[in-house]
């Protein structure tokens, strides 16, 4: 590769949106670097990437398995590893970047193997168990949460947010597909499809007496509700998905949600209060260690699912709202926008540039 050759990058990230757009706003931010991607066949990935960088695919898949199966899938990340060896040497790639999950386990290897430079970034309070096996081979791991380091005592860390998409940083509260009135208290929900089902349950159950009350809903439930429809109300609005998140979460008085990192990154950068419902089956419970760090700081209310009432939740939202905001709401909005980073991406992209750079710099010392 000559000297004027553009930097050239390989993105490992797959699955969720939770891992796929914070690489896509780092992405964005190295308009200078040849960039390829790493994912896995059937994800989010193969409708995302496509359009903006050449997508390599490789086959690995979780490693929460039991008996033969665990076999199976070891056999598979040797080869996923050995394909990602391959393209990295055969590319010429300068260094890796990922943002964790068991699509960077044959990524950070290969690399390591190599020689090259990994910037990990993990976006959870509680780490998740392939970054903390793997942090220690990386270049640099950028934090989400500055608690996360606790668990990464041999890795080099610095805590710099979660990227978030570009339209937060400059969308608009106005939604002109929703009829919403500018001055009516407005109250968000956002479950997703996995295991959502329970809370949307919870949320029809107290909206009657919301509505009532005059807050306006608009209510995110997946694809995977039956029931999605079965609420019917002028004030209240049922959406599988609404692909104008950033506005409507700047728009919102108060959102109730689950408590992945993406969600929470977009709450803080929206700078809006919110209720959280951990997803209680997520790996090692971190959604309630990421809800944490939020109620802990005041910017949110962290309700266990298992312990919630549809009582106990009709009057919280109720008591947040009444009469415009109440002054908990009001301290809630600023504690979230204190724990905002908006300009993640620019720092995670430095940082990239900085350990390429880095690398570069003591391999033509070697020569």
């Amino acid at each position: 590769m000559s000297d004027t050759s553009p930097p050239k990058l390989l993105i490992a990230a797959s699955g969720t949106g939770g891992h796929l757009f914070p690489a896509i706003a780092v992405a964005a931010e190295l308009p200078d670097y040849q960039i390829e991607w790493l994912g896995v066949p059937d994800r989010l990935e193969t409708k995302l990437v496509p359009a903006c960088y050449p997508l390599h695919l490789v086959g690995v898949e979780g490693f929460q398995k039991k008996g033969l199966d665990v076999l199976r899938v070891s056999l598979k990340l040797l080869g996923a590893t050995w394909q990602t060896y391959q393209l990295l040497r055969q590319g010429k790639f300068q260094g890796v970047f990922t943002t964790g999950g068991y699509i960077a386990a044959p990524a950070v290897i290969a690399a390591r193997l190599l020689g090259l430079p990994v910037l990990l970034h993990e976006s959870n309070a509680l780490p998740g168990k392939v970054t903390r096996f793997l942090s220690r081979w990386c270049s640099v791991v950028a934090l989400g949460f500055k608690v996360a380091q606790r668990s990464l005592p041999k890795a080099h860390t610095v805590w710099v947010g979660t990227p978030v998409r570009s339209q937060f940083l400059t969308a608009s509260p106005e939604l002109p597909d929703l009829p919403l009135p500018a001055d009516v208290p407005l109250l968000v929900v956002v479950g997703g499809s996995q295991g959502a089902v329970a809370v949307n349950r919870l949320i029809r159950e107290c909206a009657p007496t919301w509505l009532e009350a005059g807050i306006w809903i608009v209510h995110q439930t997946g694809e995977n509700d039956p029931d999605s429809q079965s609420l019917q109300h002028p004030h209240y609005f049922p959406r599988p998905f609404y692909d104008q998140m950033a506005g409507l979460l700047k728009r919102a008085d108060l959102v109730i949600g689950r408590s992945g990192a993406g969600t929470l990154t977009e709450l803080a950068i929206a700078q809006t209060p919110s209720i959280l419902i951990p997803y209680p089956f997520a790996a090692e419970d971190h959604q309630t260690v990421n809800a944490r760090v939020f109620s802990e700081a005041g910017a949110a209310l962290l309700m266990p699912q298992k312990q919630l009432t549809a009582a106990r939740l009709t009057e919280q939202v109720l008591a947040l709202l009444k009469d415009g905001g109440s002054a908990e709401l009001k301290a809630m909005a600023a504690q979230t926008a204190a724990i905002a980073v908006p300009d993640s991406a620019v720092r995670v992209a430095k940082l990239i540039r900085e350990c390429l750079a880095a690398s570069q710099r003591a391999s033509g010392s070697r020569r």
